[in-house]
């Protein structure tokens, strides 16, 4: 029997840019979307925050991508799959 290595593709993923990284093994990341309004009709560009397991050694400005996984804390329910930019 060959050995395979199994990799866990479950839950969503999201790309945003890192916020925040003052708190231990933790990262701020915001997410962008835009989304019509319903009266106006103008384009509306929305953020949203998310904390996330930092176990890349992300930096604030770095564009990174997360995946959604079981809740880690409190507050965290995603950890770092890849950085796709990284800062000046």
């Amino acid at each position: 029997m060959k050995n395979k290595t199994i990799i866990n593709n479950n839950g969503k993923t999201f790309t945003g840019q890192v916020v925040s990284d003052k708190m231990s093994n933790t990262i701020v990341i915001s997410l962008e979307y835009t989304s019509r309004h319903p009266k106006y009709q103008k384009i509306v560009t929305k953020h949203k925050k998310i904390y996330s397991d930092n176990n890349l050694s992300a930096k604030t400005g770095d564009i990174i991508k997360v995946r959604e996984t079981r809740p880690l804390s409190k507050l965290k329910r995603f950890t770092s799959v890849e950085i796709i930019k990284k800062s000046i």
